[in-house]
């Protein structure tokens, strides 16, 4: 299992950013994904997950109504919008699936300063 996040930047705030994370090793088509984020001293937050099909989504309170998770299964891709950003969204953005056992990506950093 591999999962290779992309995507990350230094941005000002009000700005916008799209995450990618490329995954392999698995049937990415059949299996729920997961973004979650962690800051530095901060616990790892939960921030958007999907569906196998893409037909369902949640979203941490947070991020609710700026987040957009969406996937690509032709691609075996997992995106992340994001608008309207904050200092406060400032982290590592990371990618989950669970297999029996939790994978996570290696993560991309997000910046969110002026």
């Amino acid at each position: 299992v591999q999962l290779v996040e992309s995507g990350g930047g230094l941005v000002q705030p009000g700005g916008s950013l799209r995450l990618s994370c490329k995954a392999s090793g698995f049937t990415f088509r059949d299996s729920v994904m997961t973004w979650w984020r962690q800051a530095p001293g901060n616990e790892r937050e939960f921030v958007a997950t999907i569906s196998s099909s893409g037909v369902t989504t949640n979203y941490g309170d947070s991020v609710l109504g700026r987040f957009t998770i969406s996937r690509d299964n032709a691609k075996n891709t997992l995106y992340l919008q994001m608008n309207n950003l904050k200092p406060e969204d400032t982290a590592t953005y990371i990618c989950s699936t669970v297999l029996g056992y939790r994978y996570w990506g290696q993560g991309t950093q997000v910046t969110v300063s002026s």
